[in-house]
């Protein structure tokens, strides 16, 4: 039998993947209640929406996923959480996901994302 290449251990000191935003700043939460709370009241308060935009008929949205998606099952510490995310929903024809793990970097990513989606637009008029 093989070792298996991602061998989960649960330390419940550590979070399993849940953060909360204090500010622009992702903290883990390890207390599983105290992060669905926050998890509720920032769904209806739109604390986790970083940004969100329109061009066209195209959503552009970027917000915190309050879970690690980097998929770091072994807790390697070289391996940084991937917590927000941004979309561009072109009503199912070839919608776009980028991921990226700091406020920061989701600000970039979803002004990225915009000029992608205008330079889409203006390219789709100019043929």
């Amino acid at each position: 039998m093989t070792k298996p290449r991602f061998p989960l251990r649960f330390d419940p000191k550590k979070t399993q993947g849940h953060y909360v935003l204090i500010g622009k700043l992702a903290v883990p939460e390890p207390d599983l209640l105290k992060w669905a709370e926050w998890f509720e009241k920032s769904s209806v308060d739109d604390s986790r929406i970083v940004a969100r935009t329109q061009v066209g008929g195209i959503l552009i949205s970027t917000v915190f996923l309050a879970l690690d998606h980097s998929f770091n099952f072994s807790n390697d510490p070289e391996i940084l959480p991937i917590l927000f995310e941004t979309m561009a929903f072109k009503g199912g024809k070839g919608d776009d996901t980028w991921r990226c793990g700091t406020w920061e970097e989701a600000e970039a990513q979803h002004a990225a994302a915009v000029a992608q989606v205008r330079a889409e637009i203006k390219d789709k008029v100019n043929k």
